[in-house]
């Protein structure tokens, strides 16, 4: 009987039944829920790591274990991604009547993500370089090797064998109901359009005939609503997903590989900072006061950082914006929806212009050249449209851009060891560059409820 294994498993249960008994207090808000579930996870993963070893075998033959709750969770979260997206972009332009015009409010919206995503990916050359990175000297062991072979056999001739133009036209549903179901790795933006589409032929319903248009109006409202309740009975098992994963992450981690990538870590985290100093400046611009904005946020940052998942985050980032930040409802469902697929500032922006400065001057490209840089920018920010909103969209498109550049996408697997650790900073960047892009559109078009942003008591967000 292996004794070492049953132990792990029976303390591993018994953290699982205290976290839910912590989890049953009502009074606890989600994200401490969550907070709690990650700090619970990284002392029990630090345990394990400490008194057995990284490569043990007893936490090696536990982890399958652990995956049964982490995996499941995120599992769950991939379930609802697809529903999500379609019903939150169905809703968002669908609700468009009642605010401005929807050109207005996309341009607004979408050029806000497409910006901040060119700045971050800006901020990110210049760290990159700031601090010497280069891919020389990283070593491919074991883990690395299997993560290549997986990359290989999941995007050969699908990612990264694309051509831009063929990549731009891969975002074209031809058939979405393929696409609901994730057949296609562009499949998420191809479901935002033809939900787009959707939205914008239920408008026309409405001046054509109102009475049907209302009805149309009415189903949406309801599947919208359904949907969310769905992704809330999912959101109430982050907690333990969070513990599970994070238990798995840091038991399995080898130390002495984090800390020679601790300089990437560092790096990663300063241009994830330096672009939250951008969001600031871009709502104060707007005219908003940036130290309030970020507290009014902060819960919803909080959550997508411990649930790695921008997709998860999108009802309370559409509660944040409107009972918090005075956002309208159609522009808050349009800005958190579009900032799951389009412009993502942390996985889709920061992420793949480091690994691009890096692998270049292994190849012989100069990263300093201007024009190179120019070019970087402008495929990272074209390339940043689909990137899908649960783990993994970071890898989605650093092997969009790598190749698009001419580089080879080895690098994304040899830095496998600090993955989930820089993609808890840049999950929080993506949500908060979504809610900037809201802030931003309702502040130009003059439909922000400042006495309910100026308001210090702010309304708890929904739980469950």
């Amino acid at each position: 009987m292996n004794f070492p294994l049953i132990s792990n498993l029976v303390i591993f249960v018994v953290l699982l039944l205290v976290l839910m008994k912590l989890c049953s207090n009502k009074d606890w808000s989600l994200s401490k829920k969550v907070l709690t579930g990650l700090v619970i996870g990284v002392l029990f993963g630090l345990g394990l790591n400490a008194f057995y070893g990284a490569g043990a075998a007893s936490v090696q033959q536990a982890l399958p274990w652990f995956d049964i709750v982490g995996n499941g969770y995120v599992k769950l979260l991939q379930m609802v991604i697809m529903p999500l997206v379609f019903a939150s972009i169905l809703s968002a332009v669908a609700r468009l009547h009642q605010a401005s015009s929807l050109g207005k409010i996309s341009v607004l919206t979408i050029g806000t993500l497409l910006i901040t995503t060119a700045i971050a990916a800006l901020i990110a050359i210049l760290v990159t370089l700031a601090f010497g990175l280069t891919a020389d000297g990283l070593v491919q062991g074991v883990k690395e090797t299997a993560r290549i072979a997986q990359l290989e056999t999941q995007y050969a001739g699908k990612v990264s064998d694309l051509t831009l133009p063929q990549l731009i036209l891969s975002f074209i549903p031809k058939n979405p109901f393929a696409d609901l179901t994730g057949a296609n790795p562009t499949s998420i933006i191809s479901v935002v359009i033809f939900a787009a589409f959707m939205g914008v032929a239920a408008l026309q319903l409405i001046k054509d005939n109102e009475e049907r248009g209302a009805k149309v109006l009415s189903a949406i409202d309801i599947l919208q609503a359904w949907v969310m309740k769905l992704v809330r009975l999912v959101m109430r098992f982050t907690p333990y997903g969070v513990f599970a994963l994070m238990t798995k992450v840091v038991a399995g981690s080898n130390i002495q590989d984090i800390i020679k990538l601790g300089t990437f870590v560092v790096a990663s985290y300063i241009a994830i900072l330096l672009m939250f100093v951008v969001h600031g400046l871009i709502v104060g611009v707007a005219g908003i006061n940036p130290l309030r904005f970020f507290r009014k946020i902060a819960p919803v940052l909080t959550f997508a950082f411990t649930s790695r998942s921008s997709a998860a985050s999108i009802p309370l980032s559409v509660e944040a914006q409107t009972r918090r930040l005075g956002i309208p409802d159609s522009i808050a469902g349009f800005a958190a929806s579009f900032g799951t697929t389009i412009g993502q500032n942390g996985c889709a922006g920061i992420y793949p212009a480091m690994l691009a400065v890096m692998v270049a001057p292994t190849v012989g490209i100069n990263p300093l050249d201007p024009l190179w840089i120019a070019t970087l920018i402008g495929i990272v920010t074209i390339s940043s449209a689909g990137v899908a909103g649960v783990g993994g969209g970071a890898t989605f498109a650093a092997l969009i851009v790598l190749p698009a550049m001419g580089l080879p996408v080895t690098l994304v697997a040899l830095l496998i060891s600090v993955e989930p650790l820089i993609d808890m900073g840049r999950t929080a960047l993506n949500v908060s560059g979504s809610m900037t892009a809201g802030t931003v559109t309702s502040q130009v078009l003059g439909l922000t409820d400042k006495a309910v942003f100026n308001n210090d008591k702010d309304d708890d967000l929904q739980q469950g």
